[in-house]
């Protein structure tokens, strides 16, 4: 039986990530993913997501910052850039340009507002009916690339990576844990941090936590999400396409441009935490509705005139949301819980890990906001 000092399971951004932080400071650290690292079963699969600044909550915005160092060191790391800057922009009435722009400036990040008929203007591929925030530094992110530069930057620094390792049960034996398959196998560690995801529901009944711990706890949804990708209209196909996100008080969705995995010939889009609830992700089976897909259609036609309103792909991906939107680090007498990224987790990828090993290490404290005792609510 192997025995390691901290043993994570999930190999997707989250856990990569935290697998990374911990062997470089010289851990002696395994990785156990059930499939495989940011598998299509997952939530960081795919090589689209959206890198932005702008939020309500400044927590999110500073963490941001802290992340942009790292997603440098990350791209040098693996050779390639991780980012595509293409610039991003906000508008909706539910949260408004002016209240993003004020956290921008405090945060000193370079911005512009822009009424809506001076945005139309720049960007005519898009309609819109509110001020918009622009925000130059935005881009798309690489999930699964991201994923991978992560893993294999931990395995340089020693870590060990095991797939189609299930978790079957956890014991507390002496002074650590007793982790155990399926199979019979079983492996035995100190400390352990959980990134599980959208299987976090299924996995949290089979952990030996503390009565009080376990009762602190959010609710956990996990949805499964769809997305489309719609072609760019000839007339637009050299256009700037940034990233769009936007928050109405009748929905929210956003948008970018799609990346490797559609080809690079459209806009990904959908609406943000719309999907169909799961008890968790082993529920998922991958389908898209058609009453989703003519909505979403609807949505182009009315909403971007600059796209062909006939989806050329599609695809479906896990939410695993707290109530707050707010993640979840904290721990209970060795186990680390490290989840529910809600849907925006993914910009803050190399820096997660970095979190988790300077609390398992007796730095600075995680944020109040993701501890059980501190969750505040709304981080848009």
């Amino acid at each position: 039986m192997d025995s390691v000092s901290h043993l994570v399971i999930g190999a997707g951004i989250a856990g990569a990530s935290t697998a990374w932080h911990l062997a470089r400071r010289g851990h002696e650290v395994l990785l156990l993913e059930r499939d495989r690292p940011a598998s299509a079963r997952g939530s960081s699969h795919g090589s689209a997501r959206i890198f932005r600044y702008p939020y309500a909550n400044p927590l999110y915005t500073g963490l941001v910052q802290r992340a942009a160092p790292l997603w440098e060191e990350l791209s040098a790391i693996c050779g390639e850039p991780l980012i595509t800057r293409t610039g991003g922009l906000d508008h909706g009435d539910l949260v408004p340009a002016a209240a993003l722009a004020r956290v921008l400036e405090q945060r000193g990040i370079p911005h512009e507002v822009l009424e809506a008929e001076a945005a139309r203007e720049r960007w005519p591929q898009f309609r819109f009916d509110t001020r918009v925030l622009h925000q130059p530094d935005a881009g798309v992110l690489d999930a699964e690339g991201t994923v991978g530069a992560m893993v294999g930057a931990a395995q340089s620094h020693g870590a060990e990576l095991r797939t189609d390792w299930t978790v079957d049960a956890v014991e507390r034996v002496g002074d650590g844990y007793l982790v155990h398959d399926g199979a019979g196998e079983s492996v035995h560690a100190a400390r352990i941090v959980i990134a599980a995801g959208g299987w976090l529901p299924e996995l949290l009944p089979k952990l030996p936590l503390s009565d009080a711990f376990r009762a602190a706890l959010p609710a956990f949804e996990v949805t499964q999400e769809e997305a489309f990708h719609f072609p760019y209209a000839s007339a637009f196909a050299g256009a700037n396409w940034p990233t769009v996100i936007r928050q109405d008080r009748s929905s929210r969705s956003y948008a970018l441009p799609g990346g490797r995995d559609a080809g690079f010939r459209g806009l990904k889009i959908a609406e943000y935490h719309a999907g169909r609830p799961l008890a968790s992700a082993a529920e998922q089976d991958g389908r898209i509705s058609d009453a989703s897909r003519r909505a979403m259609i609807e949505r182009i036609v009315s909403d971007y005139p600059g796209l062909d309103p006939e989806p050329y792909a599609e695809t479906t991906c896990l939410f695993t949301m707290t109530p707050s939107e707010d993640f979840v680090i904290d721990g209970d007498d060795g186990i680390t819980i490290l989840s529910a990224c809600s849907g925006h987790g993914a910009k803050f990828a190399p820096l997660l890990g970095a979190l988790v090993a300077d609390e398992l290490d007796g730095g600075p404290r995680v944020p109040d906001e993701f501890r059980l005792g501190g969750r505040r609510g709304d981080r848009r």
